[in-house]
């Protein structure tokens, strides 16, 4: 029998059972979650607008940075909104329309946090490579160019897949899903219908979207350890490295917990539930919350246009006053 679109299968809206937390620890979980919430809004809006407003930021780093910085906040803004009401709700359930948007934009989302990390990457193997060609080799538009390609490439490759599931058929009633948001492999493992041809597209179209970003990564880190080993002074080799230890922090949580969930080997899925559910947390909350922080905390262009816009806020002030 040809599998049957969501709208044909008698399906109504699906079931999310949440993080399974026990009743006296919810109202924590969902303080914790809040403030995790707003601390990625506030902590990336707040790079994204010192790197608008610097002109000292306006370098290639840092508009690739801001885009990162949006990914998060967009990443994060599809899921948490949603689950923080749902743990105030008596019934979390959604819309197959609305859970299957949620499960592509946040694939698309992913999927562009991936690759823009790839262009990152060749934005610091060149700047240390070819430090007096830099500012040629990576020019405004060619950095806008970069970006945009991350973000048509990471839409577009995410479609099969999300389309593959949308055409699932579910059992009719209220299927449950096994966690806090629509998640590709949490709304798999609801169909009552062979899923081994999605399992296949997820692996097939994961090499591209993950392990290809991520082969280029380190084979740029490769090359940049190679020129920072023949720089004539420790201290040269000590500034060319510091540029590139936020992003290398970046890459491995990213692709620690990415890879694990959608990447892991076809015999972990009988793992408890509650551990992808933790996994899938530690990427979509506890990341966009660390990410502003890793570039932020040990860089001194940042710390420069942070106490720059302050004095400004701080005159305004007074000025009004």
């Amino acid at each position: 029998m040809r599998p049957a679109a969501w709208n044909e299968s008698g399906t109504s809206d699906f079931v999310l059972l949440g993080l399974g937390a026990p009743p006296s620890l919810r109202p924590l979980l969902w303080a914790a979650l809040l403030v995790a919430y707003l601390a990625t809004v506030l902590g990336n809006g707040a790079l994204v607008g010192l790197i608008a407003l610097d002109r000292r930021l306006h370098r290639p780093m840092y508009r690739l940075l801001a885009h990162l910085a949006l990914l998060d906040t967009a990443y994060v803004s599809t899921t948490l909104p949603q689950a923080l009401v749902h743990m105030r709700a008596r019934r979390a359930t959604l819309s197959p329309a609305r859970c299957g948007a949620q499960l592509y934009v946040g694939i698309s989302l992913g999927s562009c946090e991936a690759l823009l990390l790839a262009a990152m990457a060749l934005d610091r193997c060149l700047a240390v490579r070819q430090p007096l060609r830099y500012a040629a080799l990576v020019t405004p538009p060619r950095c806008a160019a970069l970006a945009a390609a991350a973000w048509a490439l990471g839409f577009a490759l995410s479609a099969p897949n999300a389309a593959a599931a949308l055409r699932l058929r579910f059992c009719p009633g209220r299927p449950a899903v096994d966690h806090f948001f629509c998640e590709l492999p949490a709304v798999l493992r609801t169909a009552c219908a062979d899923t081994s041809a999605n399992q296949l597209l997820v692996y097939g179209l994961g090499t591209p979207i993950l392990l290809v970003p991520l082969t280029f990564i380190l084979a740029s880190y490769a090359l940049i350890l190679a020129a920072v080993g023949k720089l004539p002074s420790a201290e040269s080799r000590l500034k060319a490295l510091s540029t590139c230890g936020s992003h290398l922090a970046v890459v491995g949580l990213f692709y620690g917990t990415v890879t694990a969930m959608y990447l892991r080997p076809r015999g972990s899925s009988a793992l408890p539930a509650r551990r992808h559910k933790l996994v899938a947390v530690f990427y979509l909350v506890v990341t966009p919350v660390l990410n502003p922080l890793i570039y932020s905390l040990r860089n001194r262009e940042v710390h420069a246009a942070a106490r720059y816009a302050l004095a400004r806020l701080r005159g305004s002030r007074s000025e009004l006053r």
